[in-house]
């Protein structure tokens, strides 16, 4: 039992880890700390403080869902694997990524109840899970595990390039960790082409010797095609892209809806605005100047969003798959739907003069944009029109079309009238404002890559951008008006020790980021500002971006420090988020709009389900990222020897990242090619330093580059510098360029005959600049 202190006072360090050690109560948050001492008001950041130093002592860790544990203890969800059996017949599993070091722990698995009398699947040899762990005691480390999902692989597919002849082939993988070969006999070929890509199952055989064996059970085309391009990335980053024949039966079983039990919305003009190559519609907006005279100048918006939770019921086949999938993954070829065709194109897509069930939530602002009141209903709509953001855009710069002339004065321009409104309330809010252009790849109909450019940014995107801002926030605002746990989109105060490092790096520019002070995006937004449309914009807004921490999905509202705001939640995507889907439910329970709402089982297992969802978020990101690699690689590929310029993006001990222009290819120039000197990483000033030359490399600079080879199969870019290097109005003046030494032994060298201190080529690849989603 925590002892009680007195006002003023905080515990020890030692209390805070002997409560934490013996709390029973599952998770352990600061909150739970505070209540237990009687830790109130200004003494909070005292216990903050102490938290965070006993962290950076390495005696304390916080999971992404901001449980508290002791370091030498696992996180409370893991994913673990069948490790075998005790005598007594106990399964017993291990950590898949074990890090911890010196004993592995014993964890015994519990069998899981779901309420309804059965227990939960064995697991066997080769069988993972996604577990919550209890712990036991500590020596020898012992925890048991009750399994929240079952992660059965199966066989893995094999996906390579074929190559052979009538009589069988090879399978080579594209995978680079894959260094097996796979023969394939001749009935098994599937009628694959040399150079062909395909995909294969392994082959069980009683060979104890020659290669492994695969059977060929697709052909995926030419390797050049963008069909086989992304293909290779779903399959590297092991996204599920065939749903099972049980779960499309359940979506082609559902029905439409009736206006039972709805509001009728139909007679409201609400409309899609999308991309002209949307391949589903899942919001719709309407705004009217808002007739109520005491609220003069104000606005009365809607924001009404397809019910997939009518469709997607709780512990259904759909659910299960939608949970296993998390989100929908977009590839310029072809879209990775969370639901199958039968809802996500067509019961869930909210088309044109459909009557479609949808969640709605109307809002009231004033004539500065500030919200007044919000109102949640389950309705029945019928969207008025499908416009493309260009075409809003163009109706609103002047130039109707024949399908936006009829909608200028009722629709498009109250929608405006009330974005410019909540704009004035954003000004003053004064979100995160970082540049991030997008990258688009264009395909023609032979599904080969013409281009890449970066998608326009218009106005009309900033409209439905900040109704769906406000509208997620009026979702995180009813469930905690309800009392209810719900599903936040969370984006935490960038941690000390990057802004310290951040700190010192814009001190070398001249520019000051406030120590002491509260820190807020504005801060940032100042610095941003400052540097907008000079040579260092691009080098500031990468630097800033780094210093971020990423958003993630959890039950306990820590603020989205990227927006400025104090509590959000995702409400207005559930055709393509599953963290929308549970928002929503959570809506329905909370405002008894039906019986499908979310359930007790699913507010347990809301902390497992958002470090789910977030795992699968960062997947569909590093693979939508690493097929518009390969795109670009394949576009680059018969440009070798071409010079372009290009952006130093990240700095490594074993060379520099370098960002082409306009494509957006990223590319490595190795360490060995940049010169005659020895460069020292600096890594507080993202910079590498000649040694005897003083040559600068920065984060930022632009640099002129010759493409050296583009690998279609990994999308790896190898460039060399040309020239004098960084471009004279980006060069920090160090010193004269030297020209290349023949051989690696004419190089300088250290007091003792070997490599200066600290200048190897050692060191691993760093992230990419963030997108949006990093921060959203």
């Amino acid at each position: 039992m925590a002892r009680k202190t007195e006002p003023g006072q905080i515990p020890t360090k030692e209390e805070i880890m002997e409560f934490i050690r013996g709390f029973e109560g599952g998770k352990v948050t600061k909150r739970d700390i505070a209540r237990a001492f009687g830790v109130k008001g200004p003494d909070k950041v005292h216990l903050k403080k102490a938290l965070r130093e006993l962290s950076e002592d390495g005696i304390l860790s916080k999971d992404t869902s901001h449980a508290l544990r002791p370091a030498d203890r696992l996180p409370g969800v893991q994913v673990v694997e069948f490790a075998g059996l005790t005598k007594q017949g106990e399964v017993l599993v291990k950590p898949v990524n074990f890090e911890g070091g010196g004993e592995v722990p014993i964890i015994f698995l519990k069998e899981k109840k779901r309420g309804r009398g059965k227990g939960g699947p064995a697991l066997g040899r080769g069988d993972r899970a996604l577990v919550r762990l209890t712990h036991i005691k500590d020596e020898p480390p012992t925890y048991k595990a009750m399994v929240l999902k079952v992660l059965k692989p199966g066989p893995s597919a094999v996906m390579g390039i074929f190559h052979g002849n009538e009589n069988g082939g090879r399978i080579h993988p594209v995978d680079k960790k894959n260094r097996d070969e796979y023969w394939v006999d001749r009935d098994d070929t599937a009628g694959a082409k040399e150079g062909e890509l395909v995909l294969a199952d392994p082959v069980n055989s009683r060979r104890q010797m020659g290669p492994k064996r695969a059977r060929v059970k697709e052909r995926l085309d030419d390797i050049s095609s963008a069909k086989a391009i992304s293909m290779i990335a779903i399959h590297a980053h092991d996204i599920p892209y065939e749903f099972p024949d049980d779960v499309i039966k359940e979506a082609e079983a559902a029905k439409p809806v009736d206006l039972k039990g709805r509001t009728d919305l139909r007679d409201i003009p609400l409309i899609t605005i999308d991309p002209a190559d949307a391949r589903d519609h899942d919001d719709a907006i309407w705004a009217e100047a808002d007739p109520d005279p005491e609220n003069k100048g104000g606005w009365h918006t809607i924001v009404a969003i397809a019910d997939v939770a009518h469709y997607v019921k709780p512990e259904s086949k759909l659910d299960r798959e939608a949970l296993k999938r998390g989100n929908s993954c977009y590839f310029p070829d072809r879209v990775v739907p969370m639901l199958p065709e039968a809802l996500s194109a067509d019961l869930c897509s909210l088309m044109p003069g459909v009557e479609r069930a949808c969640m709605a939530v109307h809002m009231w602002f004033d004539s500065k944009g500030r919200k007044i009141r919000h109102k949640f209903v389950r309705g029945l709509m019928k969207s008025a029109a499908n416009v493309s953001y260009t075409e809003a855009q163009a109706a609103i710069d002047g130039t109707p079309s024949d399908l936006t002339g009829p909608l200028l004065e009722p629709v498009l321009k109250p929608l405006w009238g009330a974005f410019k409104s909540i704009m004035e309330a954003r000004a003053k809010r004064e979100p995160l404002d970082l540049d991030l252009p997008e990258r688009r790849v264009e395909i023609n109909e032979d599904g080969h890559v013409t281009g890449i450019t970066l998608r326009d940014r218009f106005d009309a995107h900033r409209v439905v951008e900040e109704f769906m801002i406000s509208a997620n926030v009026c979702a995180a605002e009813e469930m905690e008006k309800h009392h209810l746990p719900t599903m936040y989109r969370i984006h935490e105060e960038p941690p000390m020790e990057k802004l310290e490092s951040l700190r010192d790096f814009l001190a070398t520019m001249d520019l000051n980021l406030a120590k002491g002070a509260v820190m807020m995006p504005r801060l940032f937004n100042g610095i941003l500002h400052k540097v907008k449309d000079t040579p260092q914009e691009h080098l500031i807004n990468d630097v800033v971006l780094r210093s971020q921490t990423q958003a993630y999905y959890g039950p306990d509202n820590m603020g989205h420090f990227g927006l400025a705001l104090p509590r959000y939640a995702h409400f207005t995507s559930p055709i393509r988020r599953y963290a929308d889907l549970i928002v929503h439910r959570g809506l329905i329970r909370a405002l008894k709009l039906g019986k499908d709402g979310m359930t007790d089982l699913e507010v347990e297992e809301l902390a497992a389900i958002g470090e789910q969802i977030s795992n699968t978020e960062r997947r569909a990101m590093a693979a939508e990222r690493d097929s518009t690699d390969r795109y670009l690689a394949n576009y680059l590929s018969d440009q070798v020897g071409k010079e372009f310029v290009g952006r130093i993006t990240g700095v490594t001990r074993f060379g520099l990242f370098v960002s082409l222009e306009p494509s957006g290819g990223d590319g490595l120039i190795p360490i060995s090619e940049i010169g005659a000197d020895y460069y020292e990483l600096d890594e507080a000033h993202h910079r590498l330093v000649g040694e005897r030359f003083g040559e600068v490399f920065r984060l930022g600079d632009r640099v002129e580059v010759r493409l050296e080879e583009a690998n279609k199969f990994t999308g790896g870019l190898k460039l060399s510098l040309v020239g004098e290097g960084n471009l004279p109005d980006f060069v920090e003046k160090g010193g004269k360029r030297a020209p290349k030494l023949a051989k690696r032994h004419d190089r300088p060298r250290g007091a003792k005959g070997g490599k200066p201190k600290g200048k190897g080529r050692g060191g691993s690849k760093p992230g990419k600049p963030g997108t949006s989603r990093r921060t959203r």
